[in-house]
């Protein structure tokens, strides 16, 4: 029965390994296909080291199937050097990471829970093992496979002595064998259910049919076969003709050496120290004796082994992760101190630029401060000089026998102007006398050419205005005078006042030569700005074909 297990075993290991199972050629994992190099060359701690290696690889490559694979050739390895909780482990892992719903994982599937049941059945866990001997049948889609796990499902069976149910599996498994093509299967499915048979009914006859079994296996060169053979007729002797079941045992030992198996030279000896003479037994004792302790010792050494390869890589392993980790944190480091000095050299590059800008900046505006101050200048010069000049001028051009005191006066008030133009203050106008010193400077541009007329301008107009209006309206006034004196060659001045609710409403007109194609000089872009500045409006009117209409508004506040 030994036998039996050692059969299912390698039957599943080779077919796994070097058949579909196991060996699909992964181009991608060289560790996958050097694990299987080093089985063929009988290394198998190599071979468990670079399954290791190989599983890790796949799972960086998130190849889960490649990495169940290795998981269940691992698991086969430990079964076939007696570790079966190990065994168990890895089996048990395996299944995580094999889809149990797709169709061309069954055969690895099913592969992984006969090396299960093996290695559950070996540990006298029974029930178990019939549950994971099931499930390798339920994934099965091999027929000769599926027959090796009924055998092994059957064995179990036998081993807590439930003869009927694994007669009936045995049966089963006799039913789908071609006996002429599957001779070896055949032979072992006829030892099988003839020495079951005797083992539920001692009274039972199954040496014909271990015989005719050992027949068949002899012809095939079957060593194992054999060996299984001398094993169940030595049995079957024992207690019929002891002398046969001596020679039997002597066979099977002499074939499980030649086929080097150690548990059944094992077995083999404990049957001949009980079958053979007082003489020979203790013979036979001390070399059962001798080569328990060595396969004990070798397999204690495996066990050893396999758990110090599997410690060594998963420390490698451990130490790899610890090393990437750290050099991860020292790169993040790195980026860190790289992104700081980057964040601080982007600050002092726009700090630079920002600096430049604001200086530039600030220089600008302290050129156009300047050249508003020169403009705010030029401005008072031209209104509160240049045109009172010109008024004064005019005055005395049009009266020439003009008071000397009267002129002086006149000087003098031009000379504080100029004195004081770097002050902010307005000219002052009294309210009581607005009105007759704006009507004074108007009519001081006529002359016995031009001749000024003035209409409304009287003290109550004004009442409400502020300062600021009156004095910017006093100044465009006088520069509209200016203007015409200097270039429209006007006989006839007209000017109109007039209130109404919001506002003072003021028309210009001349007969001169007029502004029709004529373009905007300094003086009346001046003016146009002063009149926004308090809130009016002027407009002149360039249609007409002589002379010169304007119209202006100031609000009252």
């Amino acid at each position: 029965m030994k036998y039996l297990c050692l059969l299912s075993t390698l039957i599943v290991f080779f077919y796994s390994c070097t058949n579909p199972v196991g060996k699909e050629k992964k181009e991608d994992n060289l560790f996958y296909d050097q694990a299987f190099a080093y089985r063929e060359k009988g290394m198998a701690d190599s071979a468990f080291f670079y399954f290791i290696k190989a599983k890790d690889l796949f799972l960086q490559q998130k190849d889960s199937l490649g990495a169940g694979k290795c998981l269940v050739n691992m698991g086969i390895f430990l079964t076939d050097k007696g570790d079966y909780f190990g065994a168990q482990e890895i089996s048990l892992s395996a299944l995580g990471y094999l889809n149990q719903k797709k169709e061309n994982e069954y055969v690895y599937i099913c592969s992984n829970f006969n090396n299960l049941g093996i290695a559950t059945h070996n540990l006298g866990d029974y029930k178990d093992a019939l549950k994971f001997h099931d499930s390798a049948i339920k994934f099965s889609r091999d027929s000769s496979l599926t027959r090796v796990y009924l055998n092994n499902k059957a064995r179990t069976y036998q081993a807590f002595h439930e003869y009927k149910a694994a007669l009936n599996i045995y049966d089963q498994v006799l039913k789908g064998i071609d006996k002429h093509k599957n001779r070896k299967e055949y032979a072992m499915a006829l030892t099988n259910i003839s020495f079951t048979k005797w083992l539920l009914d001692p009274g039972y006859n199954a040496i014909p049919d271990c015989l005719k079994a050992l027949h068949i296996r002899v012809e095939e060169k079957d060593l194992r076969g054999q060996n299984s053979s001398y094993s169940h007729l030595s049995d079957l002797y024992v207690k019929l003709l002891p002398d046969s079941a001596l020679i039997y045992a002597k066979k099977m030992y002499l074939v499980s050496r030649e086929i080097n198996s150690s548990d059944d030279q094992l077995m083999a000896l404990q049957k001949l120290i009980k079958l053979s003479p007082p003489k020979e037994t203790k013979q036979y004792f001390d070399i059962y004796q001798n080569l328990n302790d060595s396969v004990q010792m070798i397999r204690r050494k495996a066990k050893n082994q396999f758990a110090v390869i599997r410690y060594e890589t998963e420390k490698h392993k451990a130490d790899f992760l610890r090393a990437r980790a750290e050099n991860i944190q020292k790169q993040n480091n790195i980026l860190r101190q790289n992104f700081a000095l980057g964040i601080l050299m982007l600050i002092l590059i726009a700090g630079v630029f920002w600096y430049r800008k604001r200086k530039k900046t600030l220089q600008q505006e302290k050129e156009l401060e300047v050249k508003n101050t020169e403009l705010k200048y030029v401005k008072k010069i031209h209104d509160r000089v240049a045109n009172k000049v010109y008024q004064v001028m005019s005055e005395v051009d049009n009266t020439p026998d003009i008071d000397r005191d009267i002129l002086l006066d006149k000087l003098e008030v031009l000379y504080n102007i100029s004195r004081d133009i770097s002050y902010e203050s307005k000219e002052a106008f009294k309210e009581d006398s607005y009105a007759v010193q704006l009507s004074n400077m108007l009519k001081s541009y006529s002359s016995e050419i031009i001749e000024i007329l003035i209409v409304g301008n009287e003290e109550e107009l004004w009442k409400s205005i502020n300062d600021t209006s009156k004095a910017e309206l006093f100044y465009i006034m006088q520069e509209l005078m200016t203007n015409m004196k200097k270039h429209s060659n006007a006989e006839t001045v007209i000017i109109k006042f007039r209130r109404n609710e919001s506002d003072i409403n003021i028309s210009y007109s001349d007969n001169g030569v007029g502004m029709k194609g004529a373009s905007k000089n300094n003086g009346l872009t001046n003016t146009e700005n002063r009149i926004k500045s308090i809130g009016g409006t002027i407009t002149f009117d360039y249609t007409l074909e002589k002379g010169l209409e304007i119209y202006l508004t100031c609000p009252f506040s």
